[in-house]
């Protein structure tokens, strides 16, 4: 597979996701500040690949500012936190990346400015490692859900382009092909910006997994016909009640899945459950440029004075969520009641 993204010379390179399939491209960043426009315009994407990108944003801004004097340096370092902080509201892996390297720098309390940056780069190297151990992990539990022969239905990207490697939900089904099970993917288009008809199917035909791709529309005709066994997404963000915040169409493909009978599992390392939040109406929901609904790249198709609303996530209540697969293990998510998430979290 193709790396989402790599550190080298001093640089992180992050791979062009808004030009694949076509294009394969790298933007290279050099500091908080590059790394924050590449996550708000999209280049990076995908809850766990925000997180990583943001803690070598973090370490770029310190590698930068290391010969400045340490009340500058301090300085400098905090701005380029609250940058970071501020290129995506949603997905909490952002947020988790930033406290992480927060808590290393406060850590090393008089230290200078050059040690500060050197364990910085190294905290984001971890994370970034780590990243993709928590996949195949979450990747091993998920499989053992998945029947041999299945036809699974996914949303959005959730795969290796969307994390460090190897992927949430495309983790799952990549380690189930890997244990020898033979499996179908029905990918949907996800509109408005493609992720699935353009990362997804993409990273699935560099397999050679089977993928079919279906517009978003058609998820509920094909339940119909018996043509789908499973339901299977990632997350940008899960509260405590269990309840899911994910890529916008994630809340109606869960709502065919119940009324259908099937299992609608969701993919999700524990960075990216938020115990801090109650409930999934506490989490703040991205409203995107309008434009991306009113057309894709050169071309347009809306009518000129149309209003658009472009939200780019939604909520899918905890009771319609069969399991929650993290690098821990399964948890039946209808079965959650008071504390116990936050329970299965700190065992």
């Amino acid at each position: 597979m193709v790396e989402t993204l790599y550190w080298e010379n001093g640089r992180i390179f992050l791979i062009d996701q808004r030009l694949l399939p076509g294009t394969v491209t790298y933007v290279s960043c050099d500091s908080a500040r590059t790394v924050a426009e590449a996550i708000r315009s999209m280049v990076i994407r995908g809850a766990p690949a925000i997180g990583v990108a943001a803690a070598y944003g973090v370490a770029l801004e310190a590698l930068r500012g290391q010969a400045r004097p340490p009340e500058d340096f301090a300085a400098a370092l905090g701005a380029g936190l609250d940058i970071l902080a501020q290129s995506r509201p949603t997905a909490v892996n952002l947020f988790w990346a930033l406290e992480r390297m927060r808590q290393v720098w406060q850590a090393l309390g008089s230290a200078g400015p050059k040690e500060i940056a050197r364990h910085l780069l190294q905290e984001a190297h971890a994370i970034r490692f780590e990243d993709i151990q928590i996949n195949r992990a979450l990747g091993e539990h998920g499989a053992a859900l998945i029947p041999d022969g299945a036809s699974v239905m996914t949303h959005c990207n959730a795969g290796a382009l969307a994390t460090a490697g190897h992927g949430t939900a495309l983790g799952v089904l990549r380690s189930a092909v890997a244990g020898g099970k033979s499996l179908s993917v029905i990918a949907t288009e996800t509109r408005p910006l493609l992720q699935g008809a353009r990362l997804t199917a993409w990273e699935l035909v560099q397999e050679g997994i089977p993928v079919t791709l279906i517009t978003d529309s058609m998820a509920g005709s094909l339940m119909r016909a018996g043509d789908i066994d499973a339901v299977i997404v990632g997350a940008d963000r899960v509260a405590a009640n269990g309840d899911v915040v994910n890529k916008i169409g994630t809340y109606g493909h869960a709502v065919l899945a119940v009324r259908h009978h099937l299992p609608f599992y969701v993919a999700c390392p524990l960075s990216t459950i938020d115990l801090s939040l109650a409930k999934g109406e506490d989490v703040p929901i991205e409203e995107r440029d309008g434009d991306e609904v009113r057309g894709f790249g050169d071309c347009r198709w809306a009518a000129e004075g149309a209003l658009v609303r472009n939200p780019a996530f939604d909520l899918t209540p905890a009771e319609l969520v069969t399991a929650l697969i993290t690098e821990k293990g399964v948890v039946d998510n209808r079965q959650l009641t008071g504390g116990q998430l936050r329970d299965f979290v700190a065992g």
